[in-house]
């Protein structure tokens, strides 16, 4: 583990995840869903929504799965933008 944590620095991993929240509050809004509509989906308050769209807040992947269903996407599709995003950004 140590290895991992050396070769991902918070900058990177901090990089990673706001690409991660780009693709998600682009695929809400092509959804046209609002905050308050996906947070009510969710069963979470609407500033849960923002927080994780300010990258305020992080989510795992089942969270993302959650988000992705509810706006009616296609997880797998959705991570592989991610993957496909991040390649350059996260070296091990």
């Amino acid at each position: 583990m140590a290895a991992f944590s050396a070769a991902m620095t918070k900058t990177v991993s901090a990089s990673a995840s706001a690409e991660m929240i780009k693709i998600l509050v682009k695929a809400r809004m092509d959804a046209g869903v609002t905050q308050v509509q996906l947070a009510k989906m969710l069963n979470k308050p609407q500033p849960w929504v923002s927080q994780v769209e300010n990258n305020v807040r992080r989510i795992d992947v089942i969270e993302f799965y959650a988000v992705a269903v509810a706006i009616g996407a296609d997880p797998e599709k959705l991570i592989g933008d991610v993957v496909k995003r991040i390649k350059k950004l996260v070296k091990v």
